[in-house]
């Protein structure tokens, strides 16, 4: 039975210890899902495609991470 994980967030923007987590949750898990809430009403510095980039660059070396954006 394989494993996985869900990291919700905002992630506006991701930073060194949201990566830290994940790398983390990465050796954990079979699967970790990062999970990017669109959070409209916070009013985001970053748009959810760019908060979604920016994650998928950070986490690229992470082979079983996977980012998904929602609302």
């Amino acid at each position: 039975m394989s494993t996985k994980a869900i990291y919700p967030g905002t992630f506006d923007p991701i930073t060194n210890g949201h990566i830290d987590i994940v790398t983390r949750a990465a050796s954990m898990f079979d699967k970790v899902v990062l999970a990017i809430a669109a959070s409209p009403s916070k009013k985001p510095m970053f748009s959810l495609d760019e908060r979604i980039a920016l994650a998928e660059q950070a986490t690229a070396h992470l082979v079983n991470v996977e980012v998904i954006g929602f609302q």
